[in-house]
């Protein structure tokens, strides 16, 4: 089945080596404001340190891992906590749009500019060869940028309040993802995304 002719409501972006789909907003249950405040509250959000080329760094976000799965990456294992029923809902929702089925949720949660995440692939042994990941963004808009890993060629994409963007196909193969720090004022975010472990 191709996945963006198949009624999803995901609009494809043109890339080459990879696949990439966005719905520019996805309808949550009393809005995303509320979703986004709930779920500030209620996660045990964790400051979490990884290896990157030899050397231990704080990661400049806080995160929390949720699902059926343990998940390695960066010299970091996290052990999943049971989805709660919030995040369920959002993950059937999710399923639906996408057509995919996902068995856990990494959410990181951006507080202000200075919060980023640094470029990488989400290309994990246990994520499959072709992985589709569902990012789910609420709150401020920051800005994704994208590089080919051997064109340099790069994306950028602004994830907005709401916007759900797609990745599979061999994307994680060839391209490199990040969210950079900026100076300018902003607001809180939170980023889901949610993948099947195998």
């Amino acid at each position: 089945m191709d996945l963006f002719s198949a009624g999803t409501g995901l609009a494809p972006i043109p890339i080459e080596d990879g696949a990439l789909a966005m719905l520019a907003h996805m309808p949550l249950p009393g809005g995303t404001d509320r979703v986004l405040a709930q779920l500030i509250a209620e996660t045990p959000w964790r400051a979490e340190t990884v290896v990157v080329y030899g050397k231990r760094h704080l990661q400049p976000r806080l995160s929390a891992w949720y699902g059926e799965a343990g998940y390695r990456y960066s010299g970091l294992t996290l052990a999943p906590m049971a989805l709660t029923p919030l995040l369920a809902a959002l993950r059937a929702s999710v399923e639906d749009l996408t057509g995919q089925r996902y068995n856990s949720v990494l959410l990181n949660y951006y507080r202000d500019g200075k919060d980023s995440m640094g470029m990488h692939s989400d290309d994990e042994a246990e994520l499959g060869p072709q992985p589709a990941i569902a990012s789910l963004s609420l709150g401020a808009t920051r800005t994704l940028i994208l590089r080919h890993k051997t064109s340099k060629r790069t994306l950028k994409i602004d994830l907005t309040d709401g916007s759900l963007l797609l990745m599979s196909g061999a994307l994680q193969t060839h391209w490199l993802h990040g969210i950079n720090k900026t100076a300018k004022p902003v607001g809180p975010r939170l980023n889901l995304t949610f993948r099947y472990i195998a």
